[in-house]
This record gives structure tokens, C-alpha cells and sequence, in this order.
């Protein structure tokens, strides 16, 4: 039987197909700019998954709250035309926004002082420089609310504006509404995944606003004659198109300004990758010094070149001078090159680095050009090449997965040093379970041994301890934690694990101090390092292992460093130098 269709009908079949994608590429929309934010959110606030997960569940309430608003819109095609432009708008600006804010809230005391002549030293940094911060702290989730409810008003509208087209209720018009919704919100997912992980961030945030205020203008276009005040929001729409593309365009070096006033020495390179954001800084001295470069992941210190010496001697030069052999070598994390630099002065026959992010060890293995020279150079010269080196082999993945094929294919290492960032992220927290130490036990030798950066024992007890207590718990027969000052980020620590007859510490009382092959460290200085003071052991037994799952150890380290410091972003307590 051949159906025909009226004119009438093929119109509305028109309007449907439209009205589909539209809510289609809003709901891409409006997940790309939960995950936005989140990231952002994530990477001003600290890489805590508390915070990615708050601002996701306050967009998801909001959205709620504004599908419930959306009943006292009165007329659905013109707020459906409005809302597009304001979303468009806040999110093609949110980004700058929040770096507007954070920047002025930062340099605030600065400013202060500067307009009274007051020295650096005597800027204020009272109570109430202390609550603007803590405030501006707040506007990411002040943000998120506004999207969210705003993203929540356009379904209600949608499935409104549709009924209207009709002039009648449709039975399945939830159901066809909230698939495309459900679709779209897929499809976004993957745009971000795949595309927008890498992309600078407030490219991003542009590109997702111009779907928006192209599909207000079609929306626009399309029901003219529905709408109320056409004239005015169509100039309202071009205007906010112009300035998207402005911020397509220029949003990157205003962003990127606005993030040099964070740091306080000149950022010589920056790169977004799928995972993290880095920095490089220069701070340059007077004629008679070197100048000082710093990385930063994510905004926060992984190392300074003028003491991370003092780090790597510390993590590298017990565990190997403590192992039987230093012949196989397993370094798990570590992508910048300088525990490998260290690694590589006991002549080893081969070391395996597992590092997640490929663009890590790219920018310290490779030239990176700027203005026809590899800006990089002195990062290159810091680590003396190690990655040149023909010995050197690079597995790219989580390092919680990787170590699996490595077990699989029945290697055996004599040193494993886990070079790792500290747990203030949930993800991080099963690198430092028994679990996973357990795989790597699997990984020694007999009478080899185990380094572990273990984060602060001044500043995050608690947290130092639990390496201790879960690496016992694991199955190490002798488990002995030691510490050093490291200028950059204060008193440090480390474990040592092994399964020898002899505690690592006495075999390292005595060594013959020529064996040791850094020009910092003596033998003194490192024996001396497994030396705590008074009551520092008090309370072990209540420290809890760190299970898979348990959440112990971020857990420690995350209220450690709330209480010492009164507030979680710390640039140099956030992730240990790598």
C-alpha cells in the first residue's frame, strides 16, 4: 500500500528532522561544556576528582532545577532563540572569565603593595586576601550552576515548540526528544574524547559555543514569524557570533597571559596534550648565576632544575647502591629523564620507563622549536639526553595496566623505582595499594630492591606511613622509609622495600663511598637519612593498609595537606616532583 503524504505533513516531518538535530548537537553541547568545566575546574582547583565530580553532579542538579523553570517561559520559541545565545555567550567566555578572576584574586595583595610601595615581602596576605580567595575558589561551581540550569530549560522548550508545530500533544514526543538528547550527549562525548582533550582549552569552549549561536540563528531563521523581538535578538546573535570568533582566535593568548601572572618566573612554553597541561618556566638570575627552570604539570611544580638533583640522588642512589645487581632496571613514571639520567650511571645492561603521557618524554627527548630554536635545550641538557640512550625502553600506558604485560612476559628487574605523582587524585591512589605493590614484588629479583616516592613526611604524616605500613602488608620482608630537604618543596620522603637477609640500610652503612655514583650525595648523607626524630613512628599501627578501592592513602594525603596548609591547592604539594 503506497502512503501519501500531505504538504502539511511534509513540512512538519521537515520541522521534526530539524528540531532532532538541534537538540542533538545541544545536548553534544551541553556535556562537552560539563566536561569543560570540570577539567578546568579541575586544573585551577587541583586535580581532585571530588571537584570534577561536584561540578558534573551541580550541572546535573541544575539542569533539573532549569527543566522545571522552563515551564514559566511563556513563549517557548522566542526563549529557545534567547537561551541559545545566552549559553553560546557564557560559554565561549566562561573559560577567560575564570582565569580573569583567579589571576586578579592572586595578584590582588600584589597590587596592594605595589600601590603603597610596600617591599614584596610585606604584601598583605590577611584574612580577608585569604576569603577572596577562598571565594573566587567558588566560582567554577557558581558557573556550573548557571550552565546547567540554562542546559536544562532547552529539552522542556524543545518538546514545547514541537507540541506547537503539531497544535497538539504527541504521545511519543518525550521519547523522541530525550533519544536525540541521549544521542547527541553520546556524540559530544566522543568529540571531546577524540578531538577536544587536546585542543587548547578556550579554543574549545569557542568551537562548542558556535554550534550553539548557529543553531540559534537557524532556530532564528527558520520561526521568524513565532518569534517575539526578532530584529533585536538576531543582532544580539550576530554580536555574540563575533565574539566567539574573536575568542577562537585571540581566546588562547589572553588565556595564556592571564596564566603567565600565576607564575612568578617567565614561561618560556606551554602544551596541552590528552592528559595534563605543561609549563616551562625560566627565571633568570644575576651574570654570575645560571639561570633556574622549573616544569609544571597542570600548574603544578614537578621540578626545579637549581635543587631536583637533591630528589633523584635520593630516589635513584639508595635503591641501586642497596641491590645486589644493577642490571635490569624497571623506572615507573619519571618522564622527564632525570631519574634516568642517574639511573644510567650505574652502567645497567637495560632500563624499561613506563610513562602515561607520550608528550611527556617528548618534550625531553626532542628539540622543541620556537622562533627557529629548541626552547627546550636546557631541559635536554639537565637530563644529558637519557632518552638517546640505545638501552632505554618506553612503555606508554597506566602504569597499573602496563606492569601486567610485563609480568606476562616474565621479566625481572633488580631495581624498580616508582617515580610517581603523589596521590591527591583518587585515580593516582590505587598506583600506591597493595595490589599493586604485590604485582611488583612479582617484578623483583630476589635480592633486589624497591624505591618508592613516598610524599612529605612533615607535612602529610599520615600519608608517608601508609607507603610503609601497605608495601609490609604486600609481602616485603624489610620496608624502611627515609627523608631528605629538597628547597623546592620542603622535607621529602621516600621508601625503601626489599626481600634480602640484610635491611637496605645496613647494606648501605657499608658501602664502600666510592661505589656511589652521584656528585651530591655521600654516604653519610644518606644513612643519615633513614634517621627520624622522636616519636615520628608513634601511631603506626593505626595507620590502614591501602586496599584496592579503599581510598586510604588520598584520603590521608588530601586531609594532611587541607590541615597543614588550610587550603588544598599547594603548586608544590599537589603532585611530587617526577
Amino acid at each position: 500500500m503506497k502512503i501519501h503524504f500531505s504538504s502539511k505533513q511534509t513540512a512538519l516531518l521537515g520541522h521534526d528532522l530539524f528540531l532532532i538535530v538541534v537538540t542533538a548537537l545541544t545536548a553534544g553541547c551541553g556535556l562537552i561544556y560539563e566536561y569543560l568545566l570540570a577539567h578546568y575546574a579541575g586544573r585551577i582547583l587541583g586535580a581532585v576528582e571530588t571537584v570534577i565530580y561536584a561540578i558534573i553532579g551541580l550541572m546535573i542538579v541544575s539542569m533539573g532545577a532549569g527543566s522545571f523553570a522552563a515551564r514559566l517561559v511563556r513563549a517557548p520559541f522566542t526563549g529557545f532563540a534567547w537561551l541559545e545565545a545566552l549559553i553560546a555567550l557564557l560559554g565561549a567566555g566562561m573559560v577567560l572569565f575564570l582565569a580573569t578572576v583567579f589571576s586578579f584574586a592572586h595578584l590582588f595583595p600584589q597590587i596592594i603593595a605595589e600601590t603603597f610601595g610596600l617591599p614584596e615581602e610585606l604584601a598583605p596576605q590577611g584574612n580577608f586576601f585569604a576569603d577572596l580567595l577562598a571565594l573566587v575558589r567558588l566560582a567554577p561551581y557558581l558557573m556550573s550552576i548557571i550552565m546547567g540550569f540554562m542546559i536544562g530549560m532547552e529539552i522542556p522548550l524543545i518538546a514545547r515548540v514541537r507540541e506547537l508545530l503539531h497544535e497538539q500533544h504527541l504521545i511519543h514526543n518525550t521519547g523522541a526528544i530525550y533519544g536525540a538528547d541521549y544521542i547527541g550527549a553520546g556524540i559530544g562525548a566522543a568529540c571531546w574524547i577524540l578531538a577536544m582533550l587536546g585542543m587548547e582549552i578556550t579554543r574549545a569552549a569557542a568551537a562548542t559555543a558556535l554550534v550553539n549561536v548557529l543553531a540559534g540563528l537557524l532556530f532564528l531563521i527558520l520561526y521568524w514569524r513565532f518569534i517575539q523581538g526578532g530584529k533585536w535578538l538576531l543582532m544580539i546573535l550576530f554580536l555574540v557570533l563575533t565574539l566567539t570568533l574573536v575568542v577562537m582566535h585571540h581566546g588562547q593568548s589572553w588565556s595564556e597571559r592571564l596564566e603567565d601572572t600565576l607564575y612568578q618566573d617567565q614561561v618560556i612554553h606551554r602544551t596541552n596534550t590528552p592528559y595534563q597541561r605543561l609549563t616551562l618556566t625560566r627565571r633568570a638570575g644575576s651574570p654570575q648565576r645560571q639561570p633556574v627552570y622549573r616544569f609544571y604539570i597542570d600548574g603544578r611544580l614537578q621540578f626545579s632544575s637549581n635543587d631536583e638533583h637533591i630528589y633523584h640522588a635520593m630516589l635513584v642512589e639508595p635503591a641501586m647502591a642497596a641491590a645486589a645487581r644493577q642490571k635490569q632496571i624497571l623506572i615507573i613514571g619519571g618522564g622527564d629523564g632525570l631519574a634516568l639520567r642517574n639511573v644510567l650511571r650505574w652502567n645497567p645492561d637495560s632500563v624499561t620507563l613506563l610513562e602515561l603521557d607520550p608528550e611527556v618524554v617528548a618534550l625531553f627527548s626532542h628539540p622543541v622549536q620556537v622562533a627557529g630554536r629548541p626552547i627546550n635545550a636546557p631541559f635536554l641538557q639537565l637530563n644529558g639526553g637519557s632518552f638517546a640512550d640505545p638501552r632505554v625502553r618506553i612503555r606508554y600506558g597506566d602504569a597499573f595496566v602496563t606492569v601486567d604485560a610485563l609480568l606476562a612476559d616474565k621479566q625481572a628487574f633488580d631495581v624498580i623505582l616508582v617515580d610517581l605523582p603523589d596521590p591527591g587524585h583518587p585515580d593516582l591512589d590505587k598506583l600506591y595499594s597493595a595490589y599493586f605493590y604485590a604485582k611488583l614484588k612479582n617484578l623483583l629479583t630476589h635480592d633486589g630492591t624497591l624505591a618508592v616516592q613516598s610524599t612529605s613526611p612533615y607535612h602529610a604524616r599520615e600519608a608517608f606511613l601508609c607507603v610503609g605500613v601497605t608495601l609490609r602488608h604486600a609481602g616485603f620482608k624489610h620496608v624502611e622509609p627515609y627523608h631528605q630537604n629538597v628547597p623546592s618543596f620542603g622535607e621529602w620522603g621516600w621508601t625503601l622495600a626489599t626481600q634480602q637477609e640484610l635491611p637496605a640500610s645496613q647494606r648501605l652503612r657499608n658501602l664502600d663511598p666510592a661505589s656511589l655514583r652521584d656528585p651530591w650525595l655521600t654516604r653519610e648523607i644518606m644513612v643519615g637519612a633513614f634517621a627520624f626524630g622522636q616519636g615520628f613512628f608513634s601511631g603506626l599501627e593505626n595507620i590502614q593498609v591501602n586496599r584496592l578501592g579503599s581510598q586510604h592513602m588520598y584520603r590521608y594525603h588530601h586531609e594532611a595537606w587541607v590541615r597543614e596548609q588550610g587550603r588544598y591547592q599547594q603548586p608544590t604539594a599537589s603532585t611530587a616532583p617526577q
